[in-house]
């Protein structure tokens, strides 16, 4: 269908959809409507007269082009122009675009200046072409070009292209071991836009995250694909992740292994937190504060404090001879402890 017939059209109308319907409804109103008016599933008049018309209103409002041309011509028309009967002319009442057309054609075209009410012909010569006026709001050729007009030379029923998922995206992100520990909300940026998202806590080094629908647009009204997160976790030379438990070393003097106590220590946020050492401790044995690990709607985890023994880097003569009275007094466990390291 030709451009300046545009005008006497409503496609919206047509296919039952607002002004502002997406290109996903106003394809699935065309397919509900091809369904029932289609000539090889419905043989009356109506039903293929119907259908011609469907076709043509899916043909412009399915492109993004001549739909953008569309709506600026409906526009213009709507907003004051009219196209009216005369002898033998179609007249233009052009009230209100003087001014459009006067940059178009200058003051003398289609009467004398000052006349609201320009002329032209359709095609013929001596006179602005209508066509010219629909290139001038869409950029394209007039009807008479080759290409324009209804769905760009073709006509009767197409197929809609079925709906195609967009493709998936993958990316990767650097969390601090606190960070992976908590949770944590960064920025991320997808084709230009910045968008916020939680990473849950307890998120391990070398998990995938998924975020479902910020990959590639689909085509043809089809849902976006999904993006994927490798998260890297940076080591942490005092904490470490098992499971939903944090894990601490605690370092502790060989008094306080062996005869026990309350040791003090700060947490992965900083917090002074105190934990139990039982006696007779050794080097490995692990204390827990309940509940200090990664919170989780399973439970949250422990905060562990794995025991590691320290001794003095140099000792005084009253220090050795205190260790070595200790150990000769303590002959036994010595032998036990000897036996352990040759594996007997």
């Amino acid at each position: 269908m030709a451009e300046n017939e545009w005008l006497n059209k409503d496609f919206y109308k047509v296919l039952g959809v607002s002004k502002d319907a997406s290109d996903e409804e106003i394809t699935k109103a065309y397919r509900k409507l091809a369904r029932k008016y289609h000539p090889d599933l419905n043989k009356t008049k109506e039903a293929e007269e119907k259908f011609k018309d469907i076709s043509e209103a899916y043909d412009v409002l399915n492109n993004k082009e001549q739909r953008q041309k569309y709506d600026a011509i409906r526009q213009f028309g709507m907003g004051g122009a009219r196209f009216a009967g005369g002898s033998g002319q179609g007249g233009f009442d052009a009230s209100g675009f003087s001014d459009i057309f006067g940059s178009m054609f200058g003051a003398g075209a289609g009467g004398p200046q000052g006349s609201s009410r320009i002329r032209f012909s359709t095609g013929g010569a001596g006179g602005p072409d209508l066509n010219d006026i629909f290139q001038a709001f869409g950029g394209a050729a007039g009807a008479g070009a080759p290409g324009a007009g209804f769905g760009g030379g073709r006509s009767g029923y197409r197929e809609p292209q079925e709906p195609v998922r967009g493709k998936d995206r993958n990316s990767k992100i650097n969390l601090t071991l606190r960070q992976a520990v908590k949770g944590a909300t960064v920025s991320l940026s997808v084709d230009g836009g910045k968008f916020k998202t939680h990473i849950p806590a307890g998120v391990k080094d070398g998990q995938k995250i998924r975020l479902a629908g910020k990959g590639h647009a689909g085509q043809y009204g089809g849902a976006h694909g999904d993006l994927y997160l490798a998260v890297h976790v940076k080591s942490d030379p005092k904490f470490s992740m098992s499971g939903r438990d944090v894990v601490m070393d605690l370092p502790v003097t060989v008094a306080e292994a062996a005869l026990g106590g309350k040791v003090s220590a700060k947490d992965i946020d900083g917090e002074v937190v105190t934990f139990k050492v039982p006696a007779g401790s050794s080097s490995g044995t692990e204390v827990r504060i309940k509940g200090k690990g990664v919170a989780s709607p399973r439970g949250n985890g422990d905060l562990v404090g794995r025991v590691m023994i320290q001794v003095p880097e140099t000792l005084g003569f009253r220090q050795k001879k205190t260790l070595k009275d200790f150990d000769s007094s303590s002959s036994d466990f010595a032998d036990r402890v000897a036996a352990e390291r040759l594996g007997e």
